[in-house]
């Protein structure tokens, strides 16, 4: 197409400290070419990244498990690592399924990633989505349309229709959970361009999990997991706070995605 030279946007993308600006440049390339303005809308996208606008929110998705899902600027862009808890998720699924259809609720959802994967991977699911960022609830509600889920907006458990207490069978909640004191440790991809509230998870960045912890045994299914993502140094905490609230826990740990994963499961009989 005409307009800037490949090699040159290269270039430019590896001086801006994008360490795979060849992949970035075929990306950006083939979304240009899709677009009506080409060659401007080449030079627009790759000022924005070079800007250090996320790559996904210049290309308007991310790939997550296989699958695009749409992600607009300021909204949270799905993580790899977290492929390990939405495989753990889909497992657990699998054995509910064979008696019937399962629901899930997903938690500080988002651009609706996990929900919306999980969707496409199993027959028969009932899925409930909620976040408390405005941008990411709008950005939910695109991804999960297709696949029948519904997308709240409010603070963790409060949007839920009551009817689900005690029903829910997996509940997933990818809270923040980045200590404070870390975020300006973060690239500035994320501490810039993604929206605090996904990331700041207080001083030792579980303060969102001893919510999730307190209040899941009331909303889970007999039977029924939570899942979080944490930090493997934060993981012994979060297996006793789950542990107080009467949730039998593991932890699952993924050395290749760098990710752990924190379980909680109701008893059977129900007990808190």
């Amino acid at each position: 197409m005409p307009g800037e030279p490949v090699g040159d946007i290269v270039g430019r993308l590896r001086a801006a400290g994008c360490v795979y600006a060849e992949q970035e440049a075929e990306l950006l390339i083939s979304a240009a070419g899709g677009a009506a303005g080409g060659a401007a809308e080449l030079a627009r996208m790759v000022e924005r990244r070079i800007a250090g606008l996320p790559l996904e929110h210049v290309l308007g998705w991310a790939e997550f498990c296989g699958i695009r899902v749409a992600v607009e600027p300021g909204v949270f862009v799905p993580r790899r690592r977290t492929e390990l808890m939405v495989d753990q998720a889909a497992e657990l699924l699998g054995a509910v399924e064979s008696g019937g259809e399962a629901i899930v609720a997903d938690l500080c959802c988002g651009s609706g990633a996990i929900g919306m994967v999980l969707a496409t991977r199993m027959d028969r699911l009932e899925l409930h989505a909620a976040d408390l960022d405005p941008a990411a609830v709008r950005c939910a509600r695109r991804n999960i349309a297709d696949v029948g889920g519904r997308v709240y907006e409010g603070d963790l458990f409060e949007p839920l229709p009551d009817r689900l207490r005690g029903r829910i069978d997996v509940l997933i909640a990818n809270t923040p959970y980045v200590p404070t004191e870390k975020i300006a440790l973060m690239p500035a991809e994320a501490r810039l361009h993604e929206p605090r509230v996904a990331l700041d998870g207080g001083a030792d960045g579980l303060d969102a999990q001893r919510r999730v912890a307190a209040a899941a045994p009331y909303w889970l299914t007999p039977g029924g997991h939570v899942l979080v993502e944490t930090g493997e140094d934060q993981a012994v905490v979060a297996v006793d706070m789950f542990g107080r609230n009467g949730l039998l826990t593991r932890v699952v740990g993924s050395d290749e995605l760098g990710a752990t994963v924190v379980i909680g499961r109701l008893p059977l009989d129900g007990s808190r």
